[in-house]
């Protein structure tokens, strides 16, 4: 996907009059959001708090992570009311 397409996700800074330009992160995430679906209670906390709004609900069960926009900054674990969402280092991913 280019860069210089509008993307579905918007951030705090539009002004939901103009389609917002969302850039793709990386690789210079550090740490992951993990959900832990079985405990999610699917309250969108995650999602209000997110600043990219990049959290997406999966068949109103929990909510996942679209990792090609986030930037790994925590808020959506810190604000989980269950900790059902822990931040993982990005190595524990590689391929």
């Amino acid at each position: 996907m280019s860069s210089n397409k509008f993307l579905k996700h918007e951030g705090p800074w539009s002004d939901a009059n103009d389609p917002l330009m969302c850039s793709d992160t990386g690789g210079w995430r550090t740490k992951r959001p993990v959900v832990d679906k079985d405990n999610c209670i699917f309250c969108g906390f995650c999602a209000i708090y997110c600043p990219i709004q990049i959290m997406e609900m999966v068949e109103n069960s929990h909510f996942s992570v679209d990792l090609r926009f986030c930037k790994g900054c925590g808020i959506c674990a810190k604000e989980c009311p269950k900790n059902a969402i822990s931040m993982i280092a990005e190595g524990d991913f590689q391929k």
